[in-house]
């Protein structure tokens, strides 16, 4: 059995938002399925009660973390840990909840560290025997990279769900490195198929403003959700279907969103409906189904960019209606999932899947189990992980079956 150790990005800081914590946990629950052992690996922040820890010392954010980690199925222990400053050039951590000792033999004797965190500390880095870093930002950490906007420790593999990254067909440079493709995972077990019945808006959960610019030459272009949501401002007055988005909004957005409302579409804060992951789950399937667009960054590279989170909206049998970004090899244009490039067409869309919903929902499924079924993503990434990775010998409980409790998802 591997011992695959995932270190994710800030989940614990932004608890308070589900489908953030879903990204990785889908990759966790895939590992874990296919036999791992997994051990999450979280350095965490100091508080502050803006964030979903809502101010809670280091202490209770590494136990909500390990709470939320075994309501949610993952089995092994978590490895939170603290620096005192975290751009130092020497590591040096304080785990919660283990020695430092205990940590890097676990460290040493793991298959793989599954790295999320684009500025791991290097020194973390190199206590692992074998490590692998995972690009869900496709095309824009790319281009980070290239321009030397970021520094990324060197890995001895990278994966990536843009199918266009390192292809002839990309608009973005490589960033100096070979990569190998995978699809953003969701795991089936967690996300069972059960059709809406009653009248539902279609959702997203969305981002809206982050203060995301990308600097090009000599000058900026705008990259917030916000310049792609704006586009679809009238959507509602075109359709006889209920819209609906839930977001982030400040007080600096008070004029977008009143301009959504006054356009016919429903707004909610994303805290209020998707501030646990379960909530965010509950949220996504008493949808009728997903609209969306994505970043313009998407749009503009090509990248053939599909959200995680219309992952889960297809794996529970909501057909999804998502911006357009790219030619892609395995993404459908038809029932089931809709890709759209102007607001004529996403209108229309929604009518096609209105017109035949039940159809639509099994399709969704049948798409989420063909291209996104975590458990085959997992079983990738470990093969090509551990291709060239020497066998260790074999015990003689090798090749014995070891039933797992299986988690019930309501």
């Amino acid at each position: 059995m591997a011992t695959v150790v995932i270190c994710p990005y800030r989940a614990t800081k932004y608890l308070d938002r589900g489908g953030n914590f879903w990204v990785y946990l889908q990759y966790a629950l895939g590992l874990q399925a296919i036999g791992c052992e997994v051990r999450w690996l979280e350095r965490l922040e100091p508080a502050d009660e803006k964030d979903g820890t809502g101010g809670a010392p280091l202490s209770k954010q590494a136990s909500m973390l390990a709470d939320t980690l075994s309501r949610l199925g993952i089995l092994g222990t978590p490895i939170p840990y603290t620096t005192a400053d975290k751009d130092a050039e020497r590591f040096e951590p304080t785990y919660v909840g283990l020695t430092e000792r205990e940590a890097d033999a676990l460290f040493k004797r793991a298959d793989l560290l599954l790295n999320f965190h684009q500025q791991i500390h290097p020194e973390l880095l190199a206590r692992f025997q074998r490590s692998a870093l995972v690009d869900i930002d496709p095309g824009l950490l790319q281009y980070w990279m290239s321009s030397g906007q970021l520094n990324v420790p060197d890995h001895d593999l990278y994966f990536t769900i843009g199918e266009t990254v390192g292809t002839p067909s990309a608009r973005f440079p490589d960033g100096g490195r070979t990569w190998i493709h995978i699809r953003p995972p969701v795991f089936l077990d967690a996300w069972p198929f059960s059709p809406s019945r009653s009248p539902a808006p279609f959702t997203t959960v969305s981002s809206w403003y982050s203060s995301e610019y990308i600097l090009e030459g000599d000058g900026f272009w705008d990259n917030n959700k916000r310049v792609s949501w704006l586009n679809l401002v009238e959507l509602p007055g075109l359709i006889d279907q209920p819209l609906e988005i839930a977001t982030y909004f400040g007080d600096k957005d008070a004029s977008d969103r009143a301009l959504l409302e006054q356009h016919g579409w429903r707004v909610r804060h994303a805290g209020d409906i998707a501030g646990t992951p379960e909530r965010y789950r509950s949220y996504i399937q008493s949808s009728r189904g997903e609209l969306s667009c994505a970043k313009p960054s998407c749009a503009r590279f090509q990248n053939a960019w599909i959200s995680d989170r219309t992952a889960c909206y297809l794996a529970t049998g909501r057909p999804t209606v998502v911006q357009y970004t790219g030619p892609s090899s395995y993404l459908p244009d038809e029932d089931g999932l809709r890709r759209f490039s102007t607001i004529e067409q996403a209108a229309a869309a929604i009518d096609e899947v209105n017109a035949s919903y039940d159809r639509n929902c099994r399709a969704a499924r049948e798409i989420a189990e063909s291209c996104f079924d975590a458990t085959q993503v997992a079983t990738r990434i470990l093969d090509v992980a551990l291709a060239s990775k020497p066998s260790p010998p074999r015990s003689p409980r090798d090749g014995v079956r070891v039933d797992r409790p299986r988690i019930h998802y309501e």
